[in-house]
């Protein structure tokens, strides 16, 4: 079942970025998308069209999708909460538009100050009018393997809300554990739900490293044949509201695996490591990522040989 080419949706520069306290300028979030592409990422998700007195960092998204030197057969989305999103985001002209949804009603609550089902008929004339401006429509559903409210999260639950986004017309949809509570086990029955009402093409994978588990959970995705997950470059990323929640799977982290069961992605390791220093260089710290780090490590000490 282990597929033998998987997709990685890059989403460092949203999701990795959005919760940095210090602002990242334009400029050299274009950059790392630029960066990112030029490894070979296919699938960029690049900013979020949201009130930016919630989330300040993304404040700059029309500057942002408009400095981008698009590549052809590069699919750039952005992520659209409601109406006023995706009406301000149509004039960038995304690829694809993402919308997020709670499998908890206590994060839903919490996070949004709304029901789930009230949430997903926030979303039902987002995906409409992205439809008929043919863009594609991609779903999450956060806290499906546990949330920091309520605690464990049932494959029913989850189930639940894979049924209202389908309901709703959403093309693909992602399982997103996002405070990196999940285990291989728990994991396959979350896929298991989302496999009976999506084709395994469209539905993906979202893991934080919280406790280690991120690498074990996308293997365990990998032998049900699932082959697209979202990762972050330097492992950036968290979630406001799930306290000691860490960032996303890095990028590197995921792509050293695929690159040792011989999977392929069409990603160039070094050119990501490229792409990691940088954006580590612009917030002044090392990245999450293990093989990040240990890449960086790797290459500063060959250019120290070849100096001396």
């Amino acid at each position: 079942m282990i597929p033998s080419h998987v997709t990685l949706v890059e989403v460092g520069p949203r999701d990795g970025l959005q919760n940095e306290k210090q602002p990242v300028a334009t400029a050299h979030k274009v950059e790392l998308v630029h960066l990112l592409q030029a490894a070979g990422l296919r699938e960029i998700e690049v900013t979020s069209f949201v009130s930016p007195k919630w989330v300040p960092q993304m404040g700059d998204n029309t500057a942002v999708m408009a400095g981008i030197q698009r590549q052809p057969g590069v699919r750039y989305s952005v992520l659209t909460p409601n109406m006023k999103g995706l009406d301000a985001a149509l004039a960038s002209r995304p690829d694809e538009i993402v919308v997020f949804g709670a499998a908890s009603e206590a994060f839903s609550q919490r996070n949004i100050n709304c029901s789930i089902e009230e949430s997903i008929e926030r979303f039902r004339p987002v995906v409409a009018a992205a439809h008929a401006n043919a863009i594609k429509v991609r779903c999450a559903v956060s806290v499906a393997l546990g949330c920091p409210y309520q605690g464990e999260v049932t494959p029913d639950e989850v189930e639940r809300v894979v049924l209202l986004m389908k309901g709703i017309g959403v093309d693909h949809c992602g399982i997103a554990d996002t405070i990196g509570v999940g285990t291989p086990k728990r994991v396959q029955a979350a896929m298991e739900r989302a496999l009976k009402h999506f084709a395994i093409s469209e539905v993906s994978g979202h893991f934080h490293d919280t406790y280690g588990q991120a690498l074990s959970n996308i293997y365990a995705c990998l032998e049900m044949g699932i082959h697209t997950f979202d990762a972050s470059v330097a492992g950036l990323g968290g979630c406001p509201y799930a306290k000691g929640a860490t960032g996303n799977v890095g990028t590197e982290d995921v792509l050293f695996m695929l690159d040792g069961l011989g999977i392929e992605t069409g990603i160039d390791m070094d050119k990501l490591i490229d792409a990691a220093a940088y954006i580590s260089g612009v917030l002044g710290r090392k990245p999450v990522s293990r093989s990040g780090n240990a890449l960086m490590a790797k290459r500063a000490a060959k250019a120290e040989a070849v100096v001396a």
